[in-house]
Parts: structure tokens; C-alpha cells; sequence
């Protein structure tokens, strides 16, 4: 394979993998806006020439018309290209042609002009079946467009006329080469388990069905060009030629494979013989369609269309007479065909000209061909189980069958990406080890890889699965040869170990080393952080489920408390569980009984203590438990509807706070989450409810945390900030520091404000300097940034005056006020 095919290969496939989803990219179909000349074979190749050629816009002129000589199509209005970039790409289908020229007429006059013919077509190839010609001029400077073909086919012949920029040909040759490598990896399969698989006896439907996936492969690969990567000079008019005899061999290989595998005896003879009939005339107008032009190129194609027509009836006859007679292999047959069928009447309706072409038409007829290769390797699969009956091998039959039960009960219960038992095999030794008469004691820890989304961003998903593979491999060294190690879902492992004390502290001494081991990939590095929770049988639970859950519940506890921590369970778990579900409950109650309400913390100038703002901070009244904070009820909120309902409410009791205390609460910070911004319709409601408060936007602070920017819906999230922080209102980064948010996101994120974590301030003189460390890192990023900096938990008078030393202009704490309703509250003045 020449090097540039190496590259264009690598380069679309990485384009294909990773092309944002967020891009926009212009196609400017053009086939039904061209006008038609025709022109001796002589005639002259120039602008000049062609233009003075007389163009019809109404009528496509006829076969004899061109067939010596030249074809012009002329684009009616050029102003449909306005919008396309330079650089931008003219696209028409592979077509047989002596020569094909095209001719680009600036508005200055300048012409492009580029010529191809067959053998020589360079790299003018495109995925997909398509040619194509790259203008480096904008659209909007080009006069005229005209493509010529001398000795072309037939006009009607050539389906698709279009124009794309460089980004929509990537995206769409990223599709292409994305469908051709599950088409390819299909059949190859299919043949290669067939072509392995009773290699003693291979009989007849077997043969026609490994010629028939010989067949389907390079028809695949040679209409597609994607055969072009290794013979780049296989394109074009060889390749055209090539596919009409491809296409009726396939045909004609799948008539005969279904007149063979169906039972003997099922179908009438009559019906054995017209199918016969039918491959061999596929075959006939195939070798006709490609080398004798015996008709006209458009009749020829026409004939193999309604021959393929015949051939399909056939089949279909014969799928019904199969039905009725009760055959199982047509099951399998009837299930491959279905789809290829539906397929094959929208490309027979599109070579007919009743619609129009697209390449969605022919994504679908290889995905279904790859699908009809696998479901015809279930039907000779089904049909030798059938002759083993007959031939009385059923000892044989017996042996295959056990060694395809093994293999796929293995698969069953393992893992595809680590090779590790899944959570079948988990559960299945977890109940076995629940269950077992000696009741042994034994270990179940569940481990999290911490922010597997990021890593896969970072990454990229291969990275992602490296990074996998590396866990699964250091869980195994961790566990021993006694442990049993599954991984039960994207980012979670499991593990079961007999216990005892020294097992116990092997594990938990491995798994510590483990965390911060450093993956590299691509040039980039991710240090581990695995959240682990343990729970031990029968101590913690003796039913599989419940110490299960129960190891969750640490699990979950580990992750509430930072990660990359390993952490027991304990019965209160269980109990904040309970509480937390009961919580829930009686929250939406709570709503309806105003027992929710806000409190007021100011921020204030470090310097001269001059309010500027308030935050709200949620409290509920509850009957029974008195006055609560979110530490106490906060879990709940993370239930996504109970959540959203309450911080709906929050959201309301800030604005009316706004609206009805201005002199009070000149601004006011209120805590949102994720639900509340994951579009821009979210933001645009928000905003509404804004206006009908009658607020300024600029009055209200959202309070969002670093979870936000690793959440997996950030580009809308991020487009619903944007939209809030053109509006005028402040955005904010809660408790900044304590996640993993790239400086990335704080870069392309509207943040007007950083809010230092009050971890980082309540430490700032008890951890060897490295609070003040980080908080200064903050201030001078927050200044470089342009942004303002809030210190939250300033609760000292030597914290404040170790900020205010550092830069830090704004605070926030019990040195300055406790949370308290807004009655208390004298007016604010400006800070």
C-alpha cells in the first residue's frame, strides 16, 4: 500500500472517531440545478468554448446526442456555493467516461481546469463511490462551474452532483470507513468461520455461500473505493466496470446458495430450474453491462436492475413455499433477506428514478448485506446440524455442540475488554461463596475508577481502555491466585477473597500502591484514583444482595468523602441510607408545606467589611427533626426529579427575595444544579423566570461546581451559560480546588467568579503551608483570568488579614456573619 494511502487512512479514521459533534458542515446538492450541452468529441476544452456551447435547463439530452462526443453540465445558479469555504470540494458519482474535465470560472475570470481519465485519476478518489475535484476559492468568488465527460455512459447514469466543505467530505468518509471496517470485519468472519468450520465436508450451499461472501467483500470494497487505499488507481470507470460484474456474481451466488441450503425436497423442480435460470442471466447481462454494449450503457443497466428483480421474486416464491413446509433453515435465510430486500427496493426505485440517490441508501445495503452474512452462516450452521441428524452423526454433532456451549458460556461470563469474569461470573461466584456449606468468611470490595469520562477525554477512549485494562491487570496482582476478580460495569470492578487478617492487610497495602500509578498514552498521562468500598461475609451481611449493597454503600461513602480512598462498611450506612430515602419522601411534602426556606450569608470586602452580596443557603424546617441543613438532608437532592423540584423551589424563593428585599439584597448567589442548566432552553427558562420576577439579570449570582464541568451534557451546559452570561448574569465556580476541572474549561467557560473551598482557608495555618499554597495559586490565576476571587470559610481574624495579605479582595464566613434569614439583615452597601 503506497505511504499517502497509509496516511489518508490513519487521518480519516481518527477524523471519524473524533469529529465533534457540535460541528456544522454545509452540502450543496446540485444534481436537479445543472443545465445540459452537447459537443463533438473535438470540440474545444475551454471556458471560453464551453460557454458559448447552447445549455438547456429544461431537458437532459439524449444518449446518441453525447455518446461519441462530449456531455457538459453547467451549474444553473453558482450562488448556491456562496456559503462554502475555500478549499471546498465538487463531488459526482464514478461513472465510465473516455475523460472527464472540470472547469472552475472565477469572478475575476481566472479558470481552474482539471482533467481525469480512466488509469489516471490520481487522487481524485473519495469514499463512498464518488469523485472528487477541490476548488481552492470560496464560493462565493465562483462565476461558472462546468463538468465535461467525453464518451460518457448516460447522464441519467449519474445520480449525485454535490458540493461540501473539506470538514463534510472528513466527516462523511469517517462514516464510510467506519461502516466498511464492521461491513469488512462481518463478512471476513462469517467466511472464515465457514470456510474452517466441516472442512470434511463441505457440500454445495457451503461452497456458494463462500464464493457468494468472496463476492459481497469485493463488491464492498471496490464500490466504496475503499480498495483504492491499497490500488489507487483502481477507481473511476475500472471500478464501475468491475461492479456490474461483481454485483450480478452476488446475485447470482446468492440464488444458487438459497435453491441449495433450503432441505432437499422442499422446493417444486420447476422452481430449482427458474432459479437457476435467473443467476445464470444476472450472469449474462453482467458481462454485458461491463464489456459488450450490445444496447445502450442506461438499457443495459436497466436489464440487470429488472434481472435482479426476477432473481429476488424467485427467491421470495421459494422463502414462501419454504414457510409452508415448515423448513427451518428459511427462518435464518427469511431473517438475513428481510433487511437486504428493503434495502434493495429503495436502490431499484433509485435506479429507476422514482427517488432520489443518497448515501443513506447505500450506508443501509452494506450494513444489511453484513447482517445477511451473518444471519446465512446461522442457516448453514442450522442446515449441517440437520444433515448430522440425518446422516446419524450424532456423536459428532454431540462434541461440536459442547465445545460451542463452553466457548460461549465463557464469553457469557467474561469480559470483552479485560478478560476479567463480568458481572454474571460475579454474581454467580458470589452466590456460590454466599452458599458454600462452610460458610468460610470472605472479602467483596467494590472499586470505582474515578472520573472515567474525563480520562476518556483526555485520552481518548482507547486511552480510556488501556487505562482499564491496566486496573483490571493490577486488581489481579492485588487479589492473588485465591481472589476472584470481574469487571461488573464501565468503570466498576469487583473483588471476592477468602478473609483472614493477613489477606486483609495484603489487599488493602496493594490497592493503596495502586492508586496514582500513571498511565501514558498519546503523550498525555492520568494518574489512578480508584474509590473502593469493603464489606465482609458474614459479618456485614449473609445474603449475596444485601452485602452487596452493603459494599456499595462504602463504596459510595468513599466517593462522597473525596475518592481514592478505600472505606469499610459500617451500620450507619445503612441508617443515612434509610434516612436519605425517607428524605426523599417527605421532601415534596416539605414543598407544599413551606417548610423549605433560604438563609443569607454576606461576601464582603476583606478589607473594609462593606457587604456587597449575599449567598443563599437552603434550610428546611422539618417537623420532626427541627431546623436542617443540606449536610444533613443534601444527599437527596442527588436523585435527579426530587432534586430539580427542590432547587426549583430554591431558585423561586431567591427571585422573590430579590424582587421584594432590593435594598437589602443588592445581589444575591444562589447554588444550581446540573438539571437546572443542561441546555440552552434551560438557561432561556431561567431567564424568563428572571423577567418575571422583574429582576435585572445582573442582580442574580449562579453558583455552579466543578462537577458541572465534568458532567457529560458540557457542551450544553456550557452553551446555557453562555446564553445566562450574555444576559448579565454573574457566574460563579463553587468551591474551586477541590476537583479535577481542567484549566481547559475554565478558560472557555464564561466564570466571572472563583470561590476558594473553605477546606483551603480553614487550613491555611495547620498543613505545612500547602493551603496557602493552593490559595494563593487561585488569587494570582483568578487575577490572570480577570476574575474575581471569594475565600469561603473565613472564620479568623488571621485568616482574613492572611488573605487580604495574599490579594484576596472578597470573603465569605462566620468572621464576618452566619447564615441567617433576611429579616436580620440591615441594608447592604456596594462593596
Amino acid at each position: 500500500m503506497p505511504v499517502r494511502s497509509h496516511l489518508v487512512f490513519v487521518w480519516l479514521l481518527l477524523a471519524a472517531l473524533f469529529w465533534s459533534s457540535s460541528a456544522r458542515a454545509e452540502i450543496v446538492r446540485m444534481r436537479s440545478d445543472v443545465c445540459y450541452a452537447t459537443a463533438p468529441a473535438d470540440y474545444p476544452v475551454t471556458a471560453a468554448s464551453v460557454a458559448r456551447l447552447n445549455f438547456d435547463c429544461a431537458r437532459v439530452p439524449d444518449h446518441p446526442a453525447y455518446a461519441k462526443g462530449w456531455a457538459w453540465l453547467k451549474l444553473r445558479d453558482p450562488r448556491m456555493l456562496s456559503g462554502l469555504p475555500s478549499g471546498w470540494l465538487l463531488m459526482t458519482d464514478q461513472s465510465r467516461f473516455e475523460r472527464m474535465t472540470m472547469l472552475v470560472v472565477d469572478a475575476d475570470g481566472r479558470t481552474r481546469s482539471t482533467t481525469i481519465a480512466p488509469g489516471a485519476i490520481g487522487s481524485h478518489w473519495a469514499l463512498g463511490g464518488m469523485l472528487r475535484f477541490a476548488v481552492d476559492r470560496p464560493g462565493a468568488h465562483v462565476r461558472d462551474v462546468y463538468i465535461g465527460y467525453r464518451n460518457l455512459d448516460d447522464l441519467s447514469l449519474m445520480r449525485k452532483l454535490s458540493a461540501m466543505s473539506p470538514q463534510s467530505l472528513l466527516r462523511l468518509e469517517g462514516i464510510w470507513l467506519a461502516l466498511m471496517g464492521v461491513f469488512a470485519g462481518a463478512i471476513f468472519s462469517a467466511f472464515a468461520y465457514n470456510l474452517l468450520i466441516y472442512t470434511g465436508q463441505r457440500l454445495v450451499f457451503q461452497r456458494w455461500y463462500l464464493v457468494w461472501s468472496l463476492l459481497v467483500l469485493a463488491y464492498g470494497l471496490t464500490w466504496t473505493n475503499v480498495l483504492a487505499f491499497a490500488f489507487p488507481e483502481y477507481v473511476g470507470p475500472f471500478a464501475v466496470t468491475t461492479d456490474y460484474l461483481l454485483v450480478a456474481g452476488l446475485i447470482a451466488a446468492g440464488n444458487m446458495f438459497f435453491l441449495a441450503v433450503i432441505e432437499e425436497g422442499v422446493l417444486p423442480r420447476w422452481l430449482v430450474r427458474w432459479g437457476k435460470i435467473c443467476a445464470c442471466l444476472n450472469m449474462v447481462v453482467g458481462v454485458l453491462a461491463a464489456f459488450v454494449p450490445v444496447a445502450a450503457p442506461v438499457v443495459l443497466d436497466r436489464w440487470l436492475n429488472v434481472v435482479f428483480v426476477l432473481s429476488a421474486a424467485s427467491v421470495g416464491v421459494g422463502i414462501g413455499i419454504a414457510l409452508r413446509a415448515r423448513s427451518r433453515v428459511v427462518w435464518f435465510y427469511l431473517a438475513g433477506w428481510t433487511p437486504v430486500l428493503s434495502v434493495f427496493a429503495l436502490r431499484v426505485s433509485r435506479n429507476f428514478g422514482i427517488t432520489v440517490q443518497d448515501d443513506v441508501v447505500d450506508m443501509a445495503t452494506f450494513a444489511a448485506l453484513a447482517f445477511e452474512s451473518i444471519a446465512l452462516s446461522l442457516a448453514i450452521a442450522d442446515r449441517f446440524r440437520l444433515l448430522g441428524k440425518e446422516r446419524d452423526t450424532a456423536e459428532q454433532a454431540r462434541k461440536v455442540a459442547q465445545v460451542e456451549s463452553e466457548t460461549f458460556r465463557r464469553a457469557a461470563q467474561t469480559d470483552y475488554l479485560t478478560g476479567l469474569g463480568n458481572r454474571a461470573a460475579f454474581q454467580s461466584a458470589l452466590r456460590t461463596m454466599c452458599e458454600d456449606a462452610a460458610r468460610s468468611p470472605f472479602m467483596l470490595l467494590l472499586i470505582d475508577v474515578d472520573h472515567l469520562k474525563h480520562i476518556n477525554d483526555r485520552l481518548g477512549h482507547d486511552g480510556g481502555d488501556l487505562l482499564l485494562g491496566k486496573v483490571g491487570r493490577g486488581l489481579v496482582a492485588a487479589g492473588g491466585p485465591s481472589a476472584h476478580v470481574s469487571r461488573i460495569g464501565g468503570d466498576e470492578f469487583a473483588i471476592l477473597l477468602p478473609w483472614d487478617p493477613v489477606a486483609e492487610l495484603r489487599i488493602r497495602r496493594a490497592l493503596d500502591e495502586l492508586q496514582g500509578a500513571t498511565l501514558t498514552h498519546g503523550g498525555r498521562s492520568w494518574a489512578l484514583s480508584l474509590s473502593i468500598g469493603l464489606a465482609c461475609f458474614p459479618q456485614d451481611a449473609a445474603e449475596p444482595d444485601v452485602l452487596a449493597k452493603n459494599a456499595d454503600l462504602a463504596l459510595y461513602q468513599a466517593k462522597q468523602e473525596g475518592r481514592r480512598r478505600l472505606l469499610d462498611y459500617a451500620p450507619h450506612l445503612r441508617e443515612q441510607l434509610d434516612s436519605r430515602q425517607l428524605f426523599g419522601l417527605e421532601a415534596r411534602q416539605g414543598i407544599e408545606r413551606a417548610e423549605f426556606s433560604l438563609h443569607y450569608q454576606p461576601i464582603v470586602d476583606i478589607d473594609t467589611g462593606a457587604i456587597g452580596s449575599y449567598e443563599a443557603l437552603l434550610r428546611w424546617q422539618h417537623p420532626v427533626h427541627g431546623l436542617m441543613t443540606p449536610a444533613v438532608f443534601g444527599d437527596m437532592l442527588n436523585e435527579r426529579k426530587l432534586g430539580l423540584a427542590v432547587q426549583q423551589h430554591v431558585l423561586d424563593m431567591g427571585l422573590a427575595a430579590l424582587r421584594d428585599h432590593p435594598e437589602q439584597i443588592p445581589k444575591l448567589s444562589v447554588n444550581l444544579i446540573a438539571a437546572q442548566l443542561d441546555s440552552p432552553h434551560a438557561a432561556a427558562r431561567l431567564l424568563a423566570r428572571i423577567r418575571d420576577y422583574g429582576i435585572a439579570p445582573e442582580r442574580l449570582c449562579i453558583e455552579v461546581t466543578e462537577d458541572f464541568v465534568l458532567g457529560r451534557a458540557v457542551d450544553e451546559t456550557a452553551k446555557a451559560l453562555d446564553l445566562l452570561h450574555e444576559a448579565g448574569v454573574t457566574v460563579a465556580l463553587d468551591d474551586f480546588g477541590t476537583g479535577y476541572a481542567s484549566l481547559i474549561h475554565l478558560k472557555h467557560l464564561p466564570f466571572d467568579v472563583l470561590k476558594i473551598d473553605r477546606s483551603f482557608t480553614l487550613g491555611l495555618f495547620d498543613d505545612d503551608g500547602q493551603s496557602e499554597a493552593i490559595i494563593r495559586a487561585i488569587i494570582g490565576l483568578g487575577q490572570g483570568l480577570g476574575k474575581q476571587v471569594v475565600a469561603e470559610g473565613v472564620e479568623t481574624e488571621e485568616q482574613r488579614r492572611k488573605l487580604a495579605e495574599m490579594g484576596c479582595r472578597l470573603g465569605q464566613g462566620y468572621l464576618f456573619a452566619r447564615p441567617a434569614p433576611i429579616e436580620t439583615f440591615a441594608p447592604a452597601c456596594a462593596a
